[in-house]
């Protein structure tokens, strides 16, 4: 199931930039996501948590969303050792960059973290994972 927005008529149509998701899940420990989770957004307001992506798959989609207090969580997202994370979430204070680098992380660090920052990732199934939108600052592991 991908990300849906609602039209109007209340019918529910696929939505590139997020909208209204039918599948929310709070996220309170560390987690592996499989193929099967795609389409779904995840809370997270507990700090220090690593959320491990499973290899990528063609059209596979994840939104991960801080609901923590501001200055509270440290958000780390995992891509399988054969995969990187490509692109960038634009902010108005400097754009945060993953250069796509194989197994390094995405995190939201815990200094600049804001409540309601996110990312949205969606896989290409060859080499990796690509960002399709995002708030605040997600830092690549060095």
């Amino acid at each position: 199931m991908g990300f849906l927005k609602t039209q109007s008529d209340a019918t529910r149509v696929p939505f590139q930039e997020g909208g209204n998701l039918a599948n929310v899940e709070v996220i309170d420990a560390d987690k592996t996501l499989t193929v099967e989770d795609s389409g779904k957004c995840f809370n997270i307001g507990t700090d220090a948590l690593t959320i491990t992506l499973p290899p990528t798959a063609k059209g596979a989609k994840y939104l991960f969303r801080n609901v923590g207090a501001d200055g509270n969580n440290i958000i780390t997202v995992s891509p399988d050792a054969a995969d990187a994370i490509f692109g960038t979430v634009q902010n108005a204070a400097a754009d945060s960059v993953s250069a796509g680098v194989v197994d390094k992380d995405i995190i939201n660090t815990k200094a600049t973290a804001n409540k309601g920052d996110f990312i949205i990732l969606e896989g290409d199934g060859a080499d990796g994972w690509y960002i399709t939108g995002g708030v605040g600052i997600w830092a690549s592991e060095a």
